[in-house]
């Protein structure tokens, strides 16, 4: 087996970890990769030796905390490389719509806002970087699961009880992907409304979310429109700067 090969083995058992969302015995995840047992034994042995992997209870084998750091790493590459393309568009999106724009990225079963731009208006939506929303609640957490995997959708639906808010956000997710955004009124805030569309990059992968926030009482059936129009062209201009499309 060359180097090739070897790299893209380890790869693969990351991934059928990674994909498992638990711990497998090296049975499974030989089963998984398609590779003898005893292979699979020594690729694990280089990647626990490397912190990579590690070992939980008996035989069992989960992705160790040097995977989570790298993970860090390339989220906070990928937000230095998002940042400096968004802010100047998120500037014009405000100035036009005179509303507060937002940029939020998910981070496990959350989004969290990493950028904000306040309007200029007396009544305003407020809220301050590092702010942390539930992925099914919102707009712009909303707009970023109807993006997401299957198995993530799946994590989300899980943890709602009731079958029937289960039902309503799947419709909710389905009407975003048709629409290419998402509108909601009073659902974080009382009396405040957003409207979020998906920010994708140049594999086609939704990476996050850009939204528009403000006081419902602005947001009136005349206006709906143009802000909803504002928002996704917006969003598309920086998906375009984010080499979606290329």
């Amino acid at each position: 087996m060359n180097g090739t090969q070897t790299l893209s083995r380890a790869l693969d058992i990351l991934f059928a970890l990674a994909e498992a969302g638990d711990t497998l015995t090296v049975s499974e995840i030989a089963e998984k990769v398609s590779i003898p047992e005893s292979t699979t034994y020594r690729f694990l042995q280089t990647l626990e030796q490397n912190g990579i992997v590690e070992r939980r209870g008996r035989s069992r084998i989960a992705l160790g905390l040097r995977i989570l750091d790298l993970a860090r790493s390339l989220n906070l590459q990928f937000q230095r490389d998002l940042l400096p393309l968004a802010l100047p568009i998120m500037k014009e999106l405000t100035e036009k719509v005179q509303e507060t724009s937002v940029l939020f990225v998910r981070t496990g079963n959350n989004a969290v806002c990493i950028q904000n731009v306040k309007s200029n208006s007396l009544i305003q939506f407020s809220i301050e970087n590092g702010r942390i929303l539930p992925l099914h609640l919102g707009a712009s957490g909303k707009c970023i699961l109807a993006f997401e995997s299957d198995k993530v959708a799946q994590r989300i639906f899980q943890t709602i009880e009731d079958a029937e808010d289960r039902s309503r956000l799947e419709a909710e997710l389905e009407a975003a992907r048709a629409q290419n955004y998402i509108i909601t009124k009073g659902e974080v805030d009382p009396d405040v409304f957003a409207v979020a569309a998906p920010i994708t990059d140049g594999h086609g992968q939704a990476v996050a979310s850009l939204s528009v926030a403000g006081p419902s009482f602005r947001c009136s059936p005349e206006r709906e429109g143009f802000i909803i129009e504002a928002v996704k062209q917006a969003a598309a201009e920086l998906s375009r700067r984010m080499g979606a499309g290329l």
